[in-house]
């Protein structure tokens, strides 16, 4: 699998990771159960950050497309081509775009459902941090 990272695209460069990686499971060029390389290694190969690419990472398994085994290292998905047809933020905006419609019949306005929506946001991110 050949990685190319534009730095002069608008895409952020762990988006354009996470899409070349999406592409090459989907392409049949990384197959379930094969290793990764390391964070570092990929990101010394890359000439990026480790952030970024530990960003990608995690957001690639995050969608079940990749799998981190501990020390032994990160490897592709045994479902990651079926997980790769999943478009998450997609699905988020449809399921928001749901809410704000219900919340505008309801006669809600803007500013309330604005303000509803950081409150659900700060409520949710309290109780993870418990």
């Amino acid at each position: 699998m050949q990685v190319t990272i534009d730095i002069e695209s608008e895409e952020p460069l762990f988006g354009q990771l996470v899409g070349q990686i999406k592409k090459a499971v989907q392409a049949g060029q990384l197959l379930p159960e094969q290793a990764l390389p390391s964070i570092r290694q990929l990101a010394s190969d890359l000439s990026l950050n480790n952030k970024t690419v530990a960003k990608a990472y995690k957001l690639l398994e995050r969608d079940g497309v990749i799998q981190t085994k501990g020390y032994r290292g990160t490897f592709v998905h045994p479902n990651a081509l079926k997980n790769c047809t999943i478009d998450l933020p997609a699905l988020v905006q449809a399921k928001l775009e749901d809410a704000v419609r219900a919340a505008r019949a309801a006669g809600a306005t803007d500013s309330e459902i604005r303000i509803a929506f950081s409150q659900v946001m700060q409520t949710q991110n309290m109780g993870e941090t418990k």
